[in-house]
This record gives C-alpha cells, structure tokens and sequence, in this order.
C-alpha cells in the first residue's frame, strides 16, 4: 500500500513540476488531497483495529510519508511533495488550517456551556491543576534540555503545549468502559472542557506575547496582564453576544431561499468569529471554539421550521470535517523528521517532556476529596490528543527572531508526547477503573 502511496506522490510532484499554459494549479493539489487522505484512511483503519484512536493512525501516516525519502533514498519528488504540503501558505497548508478551524468549532458544538458552569468547585480545581502544573514541568524540560534556544518564550511555549486534555479521547475511553455516570467520569469530562478553555487561554496569550515580542514592542507584567482579560474578554463577549445576534441571523437567513442556508450561515459565523480573534491578536481557532459554544440547536430552530427540514448542524459540518481533519493530522505527522532523532539528546528530550506531560497531569487527582478514585482522574486528564498538535502547528507558524518557535527538534518531541499519552491512557484507564472497583468492593464493570 506504501509503494502504491509512493507512486502517487511522485505523479503529484512531477505535475506539479510541469510548466506552461496548459498547466492546470489544481491538478496537483487534487492529487495531494487523494494522497493525504488515503492515507489518513490506511493509518486510521490500522489504528482502530489495534482498538486505538484513529487520530493517531492518521498522525502516525504522516510521520511515514513525510520520512518515506529515508527508505527510497534522496528524492526530488518526495521531497517536492513535504514542501507542497508543510510550506505555510501553500494550499495543502491552507487546508490543513481550515481543517483546524473547523475540528475546534466541532469541539465548541459538542461542549455544553451550561454544564461547564456547573461541573463544581472540583472539576476547576482538577481543570487548574491539570493547566498550571504540566505547564511549570514542561517549561523547566525545555529550559534544561534546550539551553541553546535564544529566547525564553520558547520554553514558555513548549510548556503551553503540555496544558489541555483531548475531551474527544476522554469521553471516547469513558463511553467504552460503560463508565459516564461514575463520579470520577464526570469531574474527569468537565474538567477537561474547563481544561481545554484555560489551554486557550494561555496559548492566546503567549502567541501574542511572541508576536509582540518578534515585531519589537516592549514587554510588561500589564501587557501581560491585559493579554489575559482581552483573551478571557473576548471569549466572554462573543458567546455572550453571540447568543443574543446567532438566533436574528438565523432568522433572516431563514427568509431567503435555497438549500444549505443552516451550514452556510454557522460557516459564516464560525469564520467571522475566527477572523476577529486574529484581528485582536488571538489565535483564530479561539474564535472558532467560541463559535461552536454560543451556537445552540434553538437558535436555528426556527429556520428549520421555515424550512421543513430537521437538520443538525454536526450533521451537516460532518462531510467538511471528514475531509479537512484528517489533512491537518497527516500534514503534523509530515513535519516530523526522524532524521532529527539522530541528534544528541533528542530522544531524551522527547522522553522527558512526555514524563513531564504524564505527571502533570496526575497530580490532577490530589485535590480532590476522599472516596473518590484520584488515579482513576489523573490518568483519564493525560490524553493531549488533537489540541498538542494544533499547538504544535500554531508554535511552528510563530517567529522569533525569523525562527520558528517550534523547531523540528521540538516538534518531533512534542508529535511523540501527543502519540504515548494518547494510547497508554485507555489500558491504563481501565485498569484504574478495575482498580478502583476492588477497592471499594464493587463489582468490575468493564
């Protein structure tokens, strides 16, 4: 399948090669897309029958497509088609960030702002522990194993990529073991949307820190300070007001005619939402979250009845998401380079930094009370999952000083914590699980 892999990524390099008039752009990035995609399909049916999630498949694709030049040897055409794919602003790369985009404004549909806000005092402190410790651990990691980095807001975003929980993979562990109703599932769920939130935050704030920093304004403890409310501000005011405005611009969109109107209009509101975060300085898939959590099945109700229709809109996103997902998650995987693994201390580098990852987040479970099972929550917060790859992505588009802030080096440490605490979180969370019925006498459920 590899070798029929290959051949495709050489008919797409040397397409893209040709000149002339005759020479249609689009040619190659079809081919790209059908080369991405079969193979996030390969990698992701690979993982689910290995009873793993299929994000890791698809990263695990990329990592060997993007390092197939090492088996076949020094190739133009394979090294044309990594260019065509990882260059910022290529098409593949454009994509990919749409793909984002549209992944994080899923994530926003599928989280329930009213049972974020009241999950209780224990899921924030699970949700702020969970931030704030695998952060200090990871900063202390780059700051050790990477003394040559120049500036130090590039171990302070390495430490940012260790701070959210993957809900998606969560749930996913928590649903198969037949576990939502326990307590521990519970703190575990809201406190990673909390989790996520606060991840948002801090990766709004040092992106613009390195922003201002790279195009030479000055640093203050109230500039950081004011990075933290225009960040908290502008999630607070776009849901908020994007509460009060989502159902009026559902109903005039709901008096024209035509088919799609639903997807168009929460396309429109998801990439205006998304702009505007970058326009103030955000990250714009902290719009696009945004977006996804003021937007409510009754806000568009109307239009359906107007309509006849009973559409949902993760429904309708669901084709979109199908094909642009998967592109950013084989596109990660092609920056990473294992010939960097070679260098000194690299593995070692990777090696801590997802100890780092590991015990920053089981330290989740101590502040929580007694008879609850505080392994059982720590192990279930270690998934980074999709959101240390977006922060991975966001880190390799920053420059500091004309570099990126996420080296090759860095990245491919960061590609492998995303990879081990995603897949040892579900054997090791069902046997917690077990664990914990034991102790307590009650018979094992899973």
């Amino acid at each position: 399948m590899w070798a029929v892999v290959a051949l495709v990524a050489a008919s797409t390099a040397a397409w893209a090669g040709e000149s002339g008039s005759h020479s249609d752009p689009v040619g190659p990035v079809l081919l790209e897309i059908v080369l991405l995609l079969g193979a996030a399909k390969l990698g992701g049916a690979v993982f689910l029958r290995l009873g793993q999630p299929a994000v890791l498949g698809e990263l695990v694709a990329g990592v060997v497509l993007g390092n197939m030049v090492l088996l076949t040897g020094d190739s133009a055409l394979l090294t044309q088609l990594s260019r065509d794919v990882t260059t910022p602003g290529t098409p593949m790369d454009i994509l990919a960030r749409l793909g984002v985009v549209l992944l994080l404004f899923t994530v926003g549909l599928e989280s329930d702002l009213g049972a974020m806000l009241k999950v209780g005092v224990a899921s924030f402190l699970v949700a702020s522990i969970g931030v704030v410790c695998p952060f200090v651990l990871g900063w202390g990691v780059s700051v050790w194993l990477l003394p040559g980095q120049p500036d130090p807001l590039t171990h302070i975003f390495i430490g940012a990529t260790l701070c959210a929980t993957s809900v998606g993979i969560t749930a996913r562990v928590f649903q198969e073991l037949g576990r939502l109703d326990q307590d521990e599932s519970r703190i575990v769920l809201g406190a990673a949307v909390i989790d996520d939130v606060m991840g948002l935050v801090v990766l709004a704030v040092v992106s613009a820190m390195i922003t201002a920093k790279d195009t030479g304004q000055a640093l203050a403890v109230g500039s950081v300070l004011g990075l933290v409310l225009l960040a908290v501000g502008f999630l607070v005011v776009s849901v908020l007001g994007g509460r009060w405005l989502a159902p009026r611009a559902y109903g005039l969109a709901s008096r024209l005619q035509g088919d799609g109107l639903l997807l168009i209009t929460s396309l429109a509101i998801c990439f205006l939402l998304s702009a505007a975060a970058g326009a103030v300085g955000l990250a714009p898939i902290v719009g696009a979250f945004a977006a996804g959590l003021l937007l409510d099945e009754l806000h568009y109700r109307e239009m359906n009845d107007r309509q006849g229709t009973d559409h949902k809109l993760e429904e309708l996103l669901a084709p979109l998401t199908a094909l642009l997902v998967p592109l950013f998650f084989v596109q990660m995987g092609m920056t990473v380079h294992l010939s960097t693994f070679g260098e000194a201390g690299v593995l070692g580098f990777a090696a801590l930094l997802t100890v780092a990852a590991i015990l920053g987040k089981q330290s989740c479970g101590l502040v929580v009370g007694k008879g609850l099972d505080r392994l059982s929550i720590g192990v279930g917060m270690i998934p980074r999952g999709e959101v240390g790859l977006i922060f991975a992505a966001i880190g390799r588009q920053l420059r500091l000083n004309g570099e990126p802030v996420i080296n090759d080096v860095a990245n491919s440490a960061v590609v492998i914590m995303v990879i081990v605490t995603t897949m040892v979180t579900p054997p090791v969370l069902a046997w917690t699980l077990r664990r914990g019925d034991r102790r307590r006498g009650v018979p094992s459920a899973a």
